[in-house]
Formats: structure tokens, C-alpha cells, sequence
């Protein structure tokens, strides 16, 4: 397996499904985002204080909960707990979707905070893997502030200045993280399936993307 494409929950339903269908058939794992239900959890957390571990079991869960939703509607898509299961998956022509809250409540291996979102936990499970990370989600990529008419889109900016650049298109905890695993990812718009595909077929030439580089 060469990418893990993190589907953000921006995208679902309907765009996360066809960026999935487009996938069918490459060398890649998707990981789903928790979306609308992280985020409301997230709501219910600023009301009620539930502990850290809950809060971060709970918000893996929601990943769960979108990863299955997803592999329900995409032909060629199938769910996968645990990623010995990702390589038998792609050999037999599948897309494998990874429900991923066996695996990490196994490992556990990052901080219980608001600050690792599905983000970091893919760039985590890609680092595992060996592959290759895309992060899409519902804007083009990182911008050199709140994405509006005048903003420039960055096209390749490194995790040591995305460390001090405030609020983005990705989780606090990403550029850190990249850094100790002196990696790299791209973000792009998912809602351009073609995108996606450019630059996991190395063709990126034209495409809107930006890349954080950690090493």
C-alpha cells in the first residue's frame, strides 16, 4: 500500500462517496474523519468536562461510526479493523476503509486532547504503514490566513513554521508530529476526486495542493 487518503468529515456523505469510488481500485487506504459527530461531541465536552481519555475514545468512535457509513455506500469499499487485514483487502481489488478504534485503543499512541484529531492519528497509522498521507478535506489547502477573496494559497510550507502559523485546515498536533517523523503530507480539496488522484498517480504538476514538509 503506497497512500492513506484521511477523508475528512467536511466531505461526508456524498462527497466522501465519490472520492471513495474514484480510490477503488489504487494502492491506498482511507481513514474517515469524525465529522459532525466529533464535532458535536466536542460541544457536549465544553458542556458537560468529560475526561480526556473519554472525550479522545469517544471522538475515535465517531471515525468508526463514518468509516463504516462510508464503506456501506461505495461499491469495491470494504471496512477493515486492524491493518493486517489492509494488504489481503487491496490484493482482492477492494478499498480498504479502515474502522479504526480497536487498532488505537490497542496502541494509544498519542496525547488525549482536543489538539489530535483523526489528522495526526492518520499521519500516526501511515507512519506504521510506511505510506504515503493525504489529508482531504473541503478547501484547497493551507492559506496564509482564514481563507477568503484576497488569501494566497501556500503551496509548500514547512512543518516548523506551520508550528507557530495558528489556526488551519489541519489539527494542532500535525506539525509536531511530522516533525518527529521527519515526514511529509499533502492537503487538498476532496471535492475533486481528480486532484486526489494526480497527485497519488504522480501527476500533480497543476493541481491546487499544499504540501507540509517535516524533514
Amino acid at each position: 500500500m503506497d497512500w492513506i487518503v484521511k477523508v475528512g468529515g467536511s466531505l461526508f456523505p456524498q462527497e466522501a462517496v465519490n472520492l471513495s469510488k474514484a480510490l477503488v481500485g489504487k494502492s491506498v487506504m482511507v481513514i474517515c474523519g469524525g465529522g459532525e459527530l466529533a464535532n458535536l461531541l466536542r460541544q457536549y465536552d465544553e458542556r458537560m468536562d468529560y475526561s480526556d481519555t473519554t472525550a479522545h475514545k469517544s471522538a475515535i468512535l465517531c471515525m468508526d461510526i463514518l468509516g463504516m457509513l462510508l464503506a456501506d455506500k461505495v461499491p469495491g469499499a470494504e471496512g477493515v479493523h486492524y491493518i493486517d487485514q489492509v494488504e489481503k483487502t487491496l490484493n482482492g481489488g477492494k478499498l480498504p476503509i479502515l474502522i479504526p478504534s480497536q487498532f488505537l485503543f490497542g496502541e494509544d499512541p498519542l496525547e488525549h486532547s482536543w489538539r489530535v484529531t483523526s489528522d495526526s492519528l492518520s499521519l500516526y497509522i501511515a507512519h506504521r504503514l510506511k505510506a504515503k498521507l493525504l489529508i482531504a478535506t473541503d478547501v484547497d489547502g493551507i492559506y496564509d490566513h482564514k481563507p477568503s477573496k484576497d488569501t494566497q494559497l501556500i503551496r509548500n510550507i514547512s512543518a516548523k513554521k506551520l508550528l507557530d502559523f495558528g489556526e488551519t485546515s489541519v489539527d494542532e498536533f500535525l506539525a509536531g508530529l511530522l516533525l518527529q517523523y521527519g515526514s511529509s503530507c499533502y492537503v487538498i480539496n476532496g471535492k475533486y476526486p481528480e486532484r486526489v488522484l494526480s497527485i497519488i498517480e504522480g501527476k500533480s504538476e497543476d493541481t491546487k495542493y499544499t504540501l507540509i514538509g517535516g524533514i
